[in-house]
């Protein structure tokens, strides 16, 4: 029984998106770090944490036909590991979470506003925007706003630097995890903006937007 469950909650984890939701946590933590103390960062890491499992189940459920279809296995939903009632079931008790550890932790009232805004933003592109041209638009908003969700609660304003850099860098990112299933989302006609520019073109843009953002931190911090 204990094997099943922490297969169960491995399983989770990885529809969560794991390394990507790693990554965001990881720094929210520092950001949130620079203005509280060790326990209050962990605190706003963890609301992070809660709104990254509503964004990476809610396109596991969404993608889940997609998925199926061109038999990605390593998918949990498509191997059979988890279903889709289970994710339908957590999704509404992360987003709970996730708003009463904002508000009720260091975020406040404004730093919770912004991060459900990230998390809508997040889940209108798993819902439609992953394939117009409109795409990267998401990552601008979410990842760009998450300082400010940061930085107004701690009673301050986050600096440029930091977040036109994270919204380049995260932007850029778009346009390199698309990569590995480019042709998948093509036969698929999933149709944003990296696939449309194809993979030669993604690099470009990538490459373009990541050097931006260290001239950006290198020149305006």
């Amino acid at each position: 029984m204990i094997d099943a469950a922490a297969a169960r909650i491995k399983s989770l984890l990885i529809a969560t998106h794991f390394g990507p939701t790693v990554l965001v946590v990881s720094i929210t933590f520092f950001l949130a770090l620079s203005q509280f103390s060790v326990i209050r960062a962990m605190q706003v890491a963890l609301a992070i944490f809660a709104g990254q499992l509503v964004v990476g189940w809610s396109n596991e459920v969404i993608d889940y036909p997609l998925d199926k279809s061109a038999n990605r296995i390593k998918k949990p939903l498509v191997s059979g590991e988890i279903s889709i009632n289970l994710l339908e079931k957590l999704i509404p008790l992360a987003l709970v979470s996730a708003t009463l550890l904002s508000y009720f932790g260091p975020l406040g009232l404004l730093g919770t506003f912004l991060h459900l805004l990230g998390i809508l933003s997040a889940t209108l592109y798993n819902l439609k925007l992953k394939s117009t041209l409109l795409s990267p638009i998401p990552y601008l908003i979410s990842f760009s706003g998450l300082p400010w969700a940061i930085y107004i609660a701690a009673g301050t304003t986050p600096p440029p630097w930091l977040y036109i850099a994270l919204a380049l860098f995260s932007t850029s990112f778009h346009f390199l995890n698309v990569l590995k299933d480019l042709q998948g989302d093509l036969d698929q006609k999933v149709l944003g903006l990296p696939q449309r520019l194809g993979k030669n073109g993604s690099i470009f843009v990538a490459s373009f937007l990541a050097v931006t953002g260290i001239l950006v931190v290198l020149f305006l911090r």
